[in-house]
C-alpha cells in the first residue's frame, strides 16, 4: 500500500475512533446519572461501574464492526478482554494526569482538575487507547515484515 493509501485509512480510522468514542461518553456519562437519580441514587460507584461497563462493551463493538471492520478479526474473547484492559490502562494515564497536577503540583482547583484529567489525560488516554487498540486488539492483516539476511 502506498503512502497516500497508508494516510488516508489511518486518518479515516482515527475519525471513526473519535465518534465512536464521543458516543460512548455520552452513554457512559448519561446512564451514570440516569441510574444516579433514580435506582441507584446515592450509590455512585456502583452506578459508574454500569456505564462504564456498558459504555466500553458499545465502544468495543463500535470500533470492531465499524472503525477496525477492514482488519483481521479474532476471537471476541481475546479482543474484548484486550480491549477492556487496554482502556483501563488508557484510564490509568488520565488518573495519573490528574494526580500529578492535583497533588504533586498542587493545582488543586475544579478548573485545574478538569484541565488535567478531562484535558491533558484524555488526550494521552486516547492517544494510548488509539494505538494499542491497532497493535494489539485489532490486528492488521499484512503479515509481519520477515528480516532480510544481510550482506556482509
Amino acid at each position: 500500500m502506498d503512502i497516500r493509501g497508508i494516510y488516508d485509512r489511518l486518518k479515516a480510522e482515527v475519525a471513526k475512533f473519535g465518534a465512536i468514542g464521543l458516543v460512548a461518553y455520552v452513554i457512559d456519562v448519561g446512564i451514570f446519572n440516569l441510574l444516579l437519580h433514580n435506582s441507584l441514587s446515592g450509590k455512585p460507584l456502583t452506578a459508574k461501574t454500569i456505564s462504564a461497563i456498558v459504555a466500553t462493551t458499545f465502544a468495543y463493538f463500535g470500533n470492531r464492526f465499524w472503525t477496525f471492520k477492514s482488519r483481521a478479526r479474532t476471537s471476541y474473547r481475546r479482543e474484548y478482554l484486550l480491549f477492556v484492559l487496554l482502556n483501563g490502562v488508557g484510564m490509568g494515564i488520565q488518573l495519573t494526569c490528574l494526580a500529578m497536577s492535583h497533588y504533586l503540583l498542587g493545582f488543586t482547583s475544579t478548573l485545574a482538575d478538569n484541565i488535567s484529567g478531562n484535558g491533558f489525560g484524555l488526550i494521552l488516554g486516547t492517544l494510548f487507547r488509539f494505538w494499542s487498540y491497532r497493535k494489539w486488539v485489532f490486528l492488521s492483516h499484512e503479515p509481519a515484515e520477515e528480516s532480510q539476511p544481510q550482506s556482509l
